[in-house]
Order: structure tokens, then C-alpha cells, then sequence
């Protein structure tokens, strides 16, 4: 457990973000564990747990802002300095600019509290307080770049290579409208469990219960964005009358509209949140193939199916190519929620931003490519299938199957009708966080073609 600061809880938070951060920074895999392991360890109370998450999340989306109001204050660059000592920085001016519950002299007087914790010796300590007081006593921000790539990637706090993509695709207007929703804390959003309780019933239960205040979500029929309440700690989430999904996320299943009965495959299933919605809307009759190559990743599936009174999901290790033998020509519905380069999730997934790179959308289309020719083979005659990604990415998406469509004529878009939100004229979904103000997806159903 970390040691307790002499300043106080505040500053407990802030050196638990301080470690997350310098965590994240070192470790490609660690961001997704990094933060619920570092609260854990640091049993901090609810109050400080929310602020040390918001530093952690707050600093992440906004570092290349933060690295570029501290840059004139500094006399060697942001790389050069230890990790903890730059994560510090960037932290405190995430507090001075974005935040307000502390004083501004507070907050600079706590992180040279943390860096006096961190070194034995003065120097990182007064290094940061002559930092910090020059960037408090700063008139303004310095001048955004000339080049217009670079001042949007400044302003909003994204590498070129995503704002030039964005930018060429969308215009400067939109891709800037795409990047603040991109930056903007997500709600969180719960998806009823019908199977047990009507989205209705279970808002006033909530309401009497837990004293939690929801809305129901405008797209998705099962769905409620939590005003207030902490989800994982109410009855109604142990009892199993509700999961944690994005609006958009549980649309992925309605556009598939598996039926009661049916034999149903869901190829990249873990952690089994659309799987789970997949038996609810079939009433939770017929028959669920869960594949998924991690398999201490299908346990969260099947704690999940238990947590909810799923019965009808079967879960198998592996990847679907390799697992998909004795069904092929089998199924009436396949679900391929493909994995991406989650760049339509940002605003849940921050630090995917600095660790992502353009070169990476290639490797990944030659793996999404192979699960979904293999997907198509569980297929029956007549069957359906859905492909979606949580990424906005053509690469990812309209490259993938395009080109799966080209190489098999019995296949072909069955775009939806009336669907909540409407096909575009090539019958993909795109839910867009500043169009739907959902997480960033992009999925199309296609038909297998009767035989004759």
C-alpha cells in the first residue's frame, strides 16, 4: 500500500494518479488494470478514488495540450525528465487548467509535497515549484503551431497522424466537433436485463432503491445513462438486473436480431457484454457459440452469463478459424465484433491515443480480414452475419468488406430498415460521439444468399 501523505486525502489521490500514470507510461498492457488495481491496493473513499480518476483519465486525454502549455516553462524537453517527474507536471497543470476544487497554490504546494516523497535529494522538488509557479504566474497558453494539423493536434490534444486523417475526412469544422466529444467524459450507461426486469421497472427500483437518477437512452431500447449512483456497487448489478454498455454497443446486437430458437455464433466474444444481450433478445432460448482465443477472458463471460440467468451460451476457447469446425454452414446469425484499434472509444480508452500508431490499421485489417472470411463459414444459406468494429477507421471497416464482398458473390449488405440510427448509402451503422453522443462505432449486416 502506498505510503499516506502528511497533506492530506487529496494528495493520497494524487500520488495514486501519479503511480497509474508512470504505470501506463511504461506498460502498453497496463492502462486497462492500472487504475481499479491502484485503488484497490490504496482503499481510498469514494470522494478520492473520483478525483484520482479524473486526474488519471484528465491527464491522458489532454497530455500533448499540457505538454505544450508546459513546454515554455521548462529548459529541457518534457522527454528528457524522469517519468515521474514529467507525469507530476502534467498532472498538476491538468488540475490548474481543467479543474477548480483545489486552489491553484494548493495544488502546486501538494506536488512538491509528492516530489519531496518521491526523491530524497532537493533537487526534483524545487525543479517542480519553479516550474509550476512560473506556469501559474503565465498570462495565457503559448501560440498554437502555424501548420494547421499541428494546431489542431495541439488544441485538442491528438497525434498528427489521427487529426490529419480526420481532418481530410471529415472537414475542419467536424473533425474538431469529432475530437471535444472524443475529449468529453463519457456517461455512464446500463443496459436492463430484460430477462429479469423492464428497462422502466428497473429505473424506479434504482430510483427507490439505490437513490441512483437515470434517463433512459434515446437509441437503445434497454438502455439508461446513470446521472448519479455508483453501478457497481448497487444490489441491482450483483443481483444481475443490469450491465455496464455504451449506447452504441448494445445497438450492435439489435442489428443482428437474433431470434428465439436460433443457432447464434458470436466469434470475439469475451467479456460477453454483447453476448449476454444477444440471449436476452432471443429470450434466452436456442443456442449461443461463444468463441474467444483468450480464455481467461471467456471466464468474465461466464461469470457474466450467470450474473444475468443466461443459460444458453456455450463458451469456447479459441479463435474462431480454429474453433468454428462443427458449425460451419451451421448457423442462422454470426456476430464478428472485431478487434480494432479502439479509436472510436477514446473518450473511455485515453491513452490509446499516444500508444496507437497509423502503421498498425494494416496489421490489424489482415487479422479482421481472416476472422471474417472465417466467421462466414458458420453461416447457413440465408443466414446473417454483423461486422462491427468500435473504430471509425475505412481501413478497418469499409476496406474489410469491401473486399470480403468482392472475393464472395453469394454475399451481400442487408441493410436495415427503421433502425435507430439509419444506414448510410453503402448500409453501414456509423454512430459518431459527436453526432449520437455514444462511443464511436461502425458495424454492417450482411446476407448470405439462399440456396437454389
Amino acid at each position: 500500500m502506498s505510503p499516506v501523505l502528511k497533506a492530506g486525502p487529496v494528495s493520497q489521490a494524487r500520488y495514486e494518479a501519479l503511480h497509474v500514470l508512470v504505470r501506463i507510461e511504461r506498460d502498453r498492457a497496463f492502462a486497462d488494470i492500472a487504475l481499479e488495481h491502484a485503488l484497490e491496493r490504496a482503499r481510498l473513499d469514494p470522494r478520492d478514488a473520483a478525483l484520482c480518476t479524473e486526474i488519471v483519465y484528465g491527464t491522458l486525454r489532454w497530455r500533448r495540450h499540457l505538454d505544450w502549455r508546459l513546454a515554455p516553462h521548462l529548459k529541457r524537453p518534457l522527454a528528457k525528465l524522469d517519468p515521474w517527474v514529467r507525469a507530476l507536471l502534467r498532472l498538476t497543470a491538468y488540475q490548474l487548467v481543467f479543474l477548480d476544487r483545489v486552489p491553484r497554490w494548493a495544488a502546486v504546494d501538494e506536488a512538491v509535497s509528492v516530489a519531496r516523497l518521491k526523491s530524497r535529494v532537493a533537487g526534483p522538488a524545487e525543479f517542480v515549484n519553479a516550474v509550476l509557479r512560473a506556469f501559474t504566474r503565465a498570462p495565457g497558453p503559448p501560440r498554437l503551431p502555424v501548420d494547421p494539423v499541428e494546431a489542431a493536434g495541439t488544441r485538442w490534444s491528438f497525434p498528427d497522424w489521427m487529426v490529419r486523417r480526420w481532418l481530410g475526412r471529415y472537414g475542419t469544422e467536424e473533425a474538431e466537433r469529432l475530437m471535444a466529444a472524443l475529449n468529453e467524459r463519457p456517461p455512464v450507461t446500463i443496459r436492463a436485463n430484460t430477462l429479469r426486469i423492464s428497462r422502466e421497472d428497473l429505473a424506479a427500483r434504482l430510483r427507490d432503491e439505490e437513490l441512483a437518477e437515470t434517463d433512459p437512452t434515446p437509441l437503445a431500447p434497454e438502455g439508461l445513462t446513470v446521472r448519479r449512483g455508483a453501478v457497481g456497487r448497487w444490489t441491482a448489478f450483483t443481483a444481475g438486473w443490469c450491465s455496464i454498455q455504451d449506447e452504441a454497443s448494445m445497438l450492435i446486437a439489435h442489428l443482428l436480431d437474433p431470434q428465439p430458437g436460433e443457432l447464434v455464433a458470436d466469434t470475439c466474444a469475451a467479456p460477453g457484454t454483447k453476448t449476454t444481450h444477444l440471449a436476452q433478445l432471443m429470450g434466452n432460448r436456442g443456442r449461443i457459440v461463444a468463441m474467444d482465443p483468450h480464455a481467461g477472458r471467456l471466464r468474465l463471460l461466464t461469470q457474466a452469463a450467470a450474473r444475468l440467468g443466461v443459460v444458453i451460451v456455450e463458451a469456447h476457447a479459441g479463435g474462431v478459424a480454429a474453433v468454428a469446425g462443427r458449425w460451419k454452414g451451421r448457423c442462422d446469425r454470426v456476430l464478428v465484433d472485431a478487434p480494432c484499434s479502439n479509436l472510436g472509444v477514446l473518450r473511455r480508452n485515453p491513452d490509446v491515443k499516444w500508444k496507437r500508431e497509423e502503421a498498425e490499421l494494416g496489421r490489424l485489417a489482415e487479422k479482421q480480414q481472416g476472422i471474417l472470411a472465417a466467421a462466414a463459414t458458420l453461416v447457413k444459406p440465408g443466414g446473417r452475419l454483423v461486422y462491427a468494429t468500435c473504430s471509425l477507421e475505412p481501413e478497418e471497416n469499409d476496406e474489410i468488406v469491401r473486399g470480403f464482398l468482392a472475393g464472395h458473390p453469394d454475399w451481400r449488405v442487408d441493410a436495415p430498415a427503421g433502425f435507430p440510427v439509419a444506414p448510410d448509402a453503402d448500409g453501414f451503422i456509423r454512430c459518431l460521439p459527436h453526432v449520437h453522443g455514444t462511443d464511436g462505432f461502425t458495424a454492417v449486416r450482411l446476407a448470405r444468399s439462399p440456396r437454389r
